[in-house]
């Protein structure tokens, strides 16, 4: 960052850091806490699909690195594909094996990345419920390396509960790097997982 920079307050974005996504057990203990949130056990990988022979084949390497997770008490690993034309990696654990979870999408995030595909790769995310229903995700933002929440209302349509977006972000603030950037907070409608 140069003196300009500093001096107009600009500071650099963050860069992809994978590593990021083992922080998410710390801070689904402290949603349960502080809000009552449970992790759902399941999570997701999106992605923008490349048309070729190498990105079907990686993408085919990824989906037999997690159903080859099945074995270890996981599910078969689902793909979908969604309205705007985004594929997802939709992978499921026990709710009390979050950090199983965590190694599943990390290795989806790694093994793209590895082949050249990081460029593809948009966000992850890990679904949360409470009590009353609620529905919460942690999505990670892969090309900024930060995490924001996002809290669709239940039954509401189109519809999130920003405060409680806000407050889930106070509360997880110590455990995760949040997205400065409240506009790039960008609701995952209907994503696999949540």
């Amino acid at each position: 960052m140069g003196f300009l920079d500093a001096l107009l307050g600009r500071r650099r974005a963050a860069r992809p850091d994978l590593d990021q996504l083992f922080g998410l057990p710390s801070a689904a203990v402290t949603l349960q806490a502080a809000a009552g949130f449970l992790p759902t056990g399941t999570g997701s990988v999106c992605f923008a699909a490349v048309e070729g022979g190498a990105f079907a084949q990686v993408q085919q390497q990824v989906r037999e690195l997690l159903d080859a997770d099945t074995a270890r008490g996981g599910a078969p690993v689902e793909a979908s594909r969604d309205s705007y034309g985004y594929s997802w990696l939709l992978a499921r654990h026990s709710p009390d094996d979050l950090p199983s979870l965590v190694n599943d999408l990390h290795a989806v995030n790694s093994e793209l990345e590895a082949n050249g595909f990081g460029p593809q790769l948009l966000c992850s995310l890990v679904g949360f419920r409470d009590a009353e229903g609620r529905a919460l995700a942690l999505v990670y933002l892969f090309k900024r390396g930060t995490f924001y929440p996002f809290a669709p209302v239940t039954g509401g349509g189109e519809k999130r509960d920003s405060a409680l977006e806000l407050q889930v972000k106070a509360m997880i603030g110590d455990d995760l790097r949040i997205e400065p950037d409240l506009s790039r907070w960008f609701p995952v409608w209907g994503a696999p997982g949540l």
